[in-house]
């Protein structure tokens, strides 16, 4: 990533977390001024020619920041690289996204997040945090270096063995005792793999129906109630990675008001999309964990509207052709998410009315900032428009309306649920550091 400083932008009448109209001055990679509308001038404001756009009718909120992203290089290619995966993420209005450590090699030395570190400077597009993995080769039996790749260049503070539950209660609370020194936190997908064996889908009646192994709530819960007691235990941070079920909701409500350090994420297909999609076959509905009942669906959307979720986060899982179009037992989890992620949270939590656009950007950028650790957090949705804040925006049209097609999206692979479904809400731009990486809808 370019470490010159950006020339200043004017963004002229956009609307800054959907408020009134107003002129933002981007200098210094900060915002060095806001005005109302025509209240900035370019030749006041040393702005050089070309350099203004015009915003009418765009919303700002501040970049978002995707807690868990997985771009699959080193060792997928095919599927996925750096440069790939964080063009769809400008795209979808990201400045920073955590990339996880299932790649081959996997993420659990100093040299492996280092790499993967250098590959998002060097795109340029966003901002990558490398996620170190819990355990050597995420294979749960022994503690990775979690000090030599918090101490990296990377200067990792989030670890997970995501696509893997670290299921060894002793393994898991010497995890947390060891992040509690730097702050760092673990990242858990909770999945209590006796629970799952051979599980294809959720359980429930139309698992029944359709005559598949399902994979039971309580296989994510049991985990999720066991590592909260173990961060409340140690006083270390605990982060639940894609929230899917209505008890994974109670207990996590439940660990916070114990006042324990735990924090949750959901993705937007699990704010979206229910188990009744696997009667259709189609392998792009299978994910780790899997789609769940309306009723979780409408837990999960409270949840996240209450604050007991923190944050939305991607779960953004690229898969080559081979390895996602084929017979559903075979198909690999995952579905991408980067660029609609917006729309859909835009359609399931704007327009029913449970977010406010303070509450998106609180959600989608400065909570999991927040919990990632990263620098220069703004406290709040209005300060992060402020003066002073970091140029880190998306501009968005609210009443825009596309539709999904996996041929038109940045990632090297086409495994989204939403083909073809219209979706609300177009991002226009983003700018990192006060430059932009999208303007017109397209990578700069």
């Amino acid at each position: 990533m370019t470490t010159t400083v950006a020339a200043p932008w004017l963004l002229r009448a956009v609307r800054p977390l959907g408020g009134e109209p107003a002129d933002l001055l981007l200098a210094g990679g900060r915002v060095a001024e806001v005005a109302r509308a025509g209240g900035i001038a370019p030749t006041t404001a040393g702005v050089a020619g070309g350099n203004v756009l015009d915003a009418d009718g765009l919303f700002a909120l501040p970049g978002f920041v995707d807690l868990h992203t997985h771009l699959r290089e080193p060792g997928r290619e095919d599927a996925e690289t750096v440069e790939s995966g964080t063009r769809a993420a400008a795209l979808g209005g990201y400045t920073t996204v955590f990339a996880m450590a299932n790649t081959n090699p996997v993420a659990d030395t100093a040299g492996v997040v280092e790499q993967v570190w250098r590959l998002g400077r060097s795109a340029g597009h966003c901002d990558v945090r490398p996620v170190g993995a819990v355990t050597v080769g995420l294979a749960g039996q022994r503690l990775a270096e979690l000090g030599a790749m918090a101490t990296s260049a990377a200067a990792v503070r989030v670890f997970s063995d995501d696509g893997h539950c670290v299921s060894d209660a002793l393994l898991m609370r010497r995890a947390l005792e060891y992040v509690k020194a730097f702050d760092g936190v673990i990242a858990q997908h909770a999945e209590e793999p006796r629970l799952t064996e051979g599980a294809q889908m959720n359980e429930g009646s139309c698992s029944a129906r359709l005559g598949m192994t399902g994979w039971p709530a309580v296989a994510e819960e049991a985990i999720i109630a066991r590592d909260a007691l173990l961060a409340g235990h140690v006083g270390s941070r605990l982060h639940v990675c894609h929230v899917s079920t209505a008890g994974s909701v109670e207990i996590i409500r439940w660990a916070k008001a114990k006042g324990w350090r735990v924090s949750a994420e959901v993705t937007p297909h699990h704010l979206l999309l229910t188990d009744e999609l696997a009667a259709t076959y189609d392998p792009v509905y299978k994910v780790n964990p899997p789609l769940r009942t309306a009723e979780d669906v409408a837990a999960l959307r409270a949840g996240l509207a209450d604050g007991t979720i923190d944050a939305v986060a991607t779960d953004h899982a690229p898969h080559a052709p081979q390895d996602k179009d084929t017979e559903w037992a075979a198909a690999r989890p995952g579905m991408v998410g980067l660029q609609t992620a917006l729309s859909v949270v835009i359609q399931t939590m704007v327009e029913p009315g449970l977010l406010d656009w303070a509450g998106v950007a609180e959600r989608m950028s400065l909570a999991p900032a927040r919990i990632g650790g990263l620098p220069d957090v703004p406290v709040d949705a209005r300060s992060s428009m402020g003066v002073g804040a970091p140029a880190n925006l998306t501009l968005f049209d609210p009443e825009a309306r596309w539709v999904v097609d996996p041929a038109g999206l940045a990632s090297r692979s086409r495994n989204t649920p939403y083909r073809g479904m219209t979706l609300p809400g177009q991002v226009h731009a983003t700018f990192l550091a006060g430059r932009p990486t999208v303007l017109d809808g397209k990578i700069r």
